[in-house]
């Protein structure tokens, strides 16, 4: 019966001509019978492209024999296996489940081309423990709709052909088959959310409401459903609303309302981890609505949201660079920190600078405290942070931005302005591969 509907569901919805599937093998039961089901549908499809990915993440002291056992079973179904290695962080303030999941997602999307199918085993009950787990964050619609079972992912697509079957399906047909797979000792663990609701709190709901699961699929469909039509109407809005830089025009929301759908739609284009209720919040009242003269941000895993010229900027958080000395060689690229691409200064005919002396080395810095200079075509020598406030360079930029140094003093802010005194036709400050917006 599982075999069936997986055999129908491959023939329905994938192109097997000229799609390669990617199958997520972790070793557990719902993993290995994946695994299984896709040997038997290989040996009537051949011609079918497939391999198996094992993601080893070295929590357990049984990881490398579970590699080499999922190493086996691949080959024994007839499909290649590759063992991808991920280090976690431990002791962050990040759960390690939430590390995992994202060093695992990383480590397959390597192994996606464009068309290829991701395939992994999540099945109704974990989709029955996801929307709980939604619930209890007090989820909106995009969390309730929990897993999709089709989704854009990295170069191709996500797959998950087993959401809609049981976990105990899947139980029955690793018997029948008489298949064996790992037992992570952590998956016993009740001390992480979902174990706990596995095995105290699922079983007692499906007993009582035995159609639990179907209803639940439905209401994340439905939810699904929802998000999407919300996506469609307002898309027109969102793309009035962008700036060509991905900044967001804070007088192009609209309603609180819209306003708020519009930020979390914002931030999802942008891959962003979603913000809480209260997050969301924070960012409307106390970011976009805040006094012009006021410098707010909020933080949450790895991203800032923060406001210049009234627009709203999502950020990476970057490490302190401010006292970073890069050290220059005329026409020849060197690479800057913080990923912020590579850097040069070369000789040319219609250049702005004047060529460095012998006696004045060359260097990027990224420290304006104590910089007071007169850019060329102004009036006066005014403070570095006043000139950064008037050419609109957001408080955030203001130590990331290169400054070009000959020997101890100021040249010129790349991309910016050439300092008076700096100016001529002989050199140019080229800054490639650039991560920061200045305006």
């Amino acid at each position: 019966m599982l075999y069936t509907q997986f055999h129908a569901d491959m023939q329905a919805h994938l192109d097997h001509s000229s799609a390669c599937f990617v199958l997520a093998l972790s070793g557990g039961m719902d993993s290995r019978v994946l695994l299984h089901l896709m040997g038997r549908y290989l040996k009537q499809y051949p011609q079918t492209r497939c391999r198996a990915v094992h993601v080893h993440h070295g929590l357990s002291p049984n990881a490398d024999r579970w590699a080499e056992q999922c190493l086996q079973w691949a080959c024994d179904a007839g499909i290649h296996c590759v063992v991808e290695h991920v280090t976690l962080e431990l002791g962050k303030r990040k759960s390690l489940e939430e590390q995992a999941r994202q060093a695992r997602y990383q480590a397959l999307a390597k192994h996606l081309q464009a068309g290829s199918t991701l395939m992994t085993a999540q099945h109704a009950d974990d989709q029955l423990e996801t929307v709980l787990l939604a619930l209890k964050r007090g989820s909106g619609p995009a969390g309730l709709a929990a897993m999709p079972t089709l989704q854009p992912f990295a170069s191709g697509v996500h797959w998950r052909p087993l959401l809609a079957a049981a976990r105990q399906d899947i139980e029955c047909y690793a018997g029948q088959h008489q298949l064996q797979w790992v037992d992570d000792e952590s998956n016993n663990d009740e001390r992480y959310d979902r174990n706990f609701l596995r095995h105290s709190v699922t079983p007692q709901l499906v007993e009582r409401w035995p159609g639990l699961r179907k209803a639940v699929a439905r209401s994340a469909s439905l939810c699904g459903e929802q998000e999407a039509l919300l996506q469609e109407l307002l898309a027109d809005k969102l793309q009035y609303a962008l700036h060509p830089d991905q900044s967001l025009n804070i007088s192009a929301l609209g309603s609180e309302r819209q306003a708020k759908a519009l930020i979390r739609q914002w931030l999802s284009q942008q891959n962003a981890r979603m913000p809480s209720q209260a997050q969301l919040e924070q960012i409307w009242h106390n970011i976009a609505m805040a006094k012009q003269d006021a410098n707010p941000k909020l933080s949450w895993h790895q991203h800032e949201v923060r406001r210049s010229q009234e627009r709203l900027y999502l950020l990476g958080r970057w490490p302190d660079i401010s006292t970073e000395v890069v050290s220059l060689t005329l026409n020849k690229p060197a690479p800057l920190p913080g990923e912020l691409g590579g850097i040069a200064l070369v000789e040319t005919s219609k250049g702005s600078l004047r060529r460095p002396s012998v006696d004045e080395p060359i260097s990027i810095r990224f420290e304006p405290a104590g910089q007071v200079v007169q850019p060329v075509g102004r009036v006066g020598k005014r403070k570095l942070k006043k000139l950064f406030q008037e050419y609109g360079i957001p408080s955030w930029n203001r130590r990331r931005t290169p400054l070009l140094f000959y020997g101890e003093v100021l040249a010129a802010v790349a991309g910016v302005f050439v300092v008076e005194g700096f100016a001529g036709e002989d050199c140019d400050l080229e800054w490639h591969n650039s991560a920061l917006q200045v305006q």
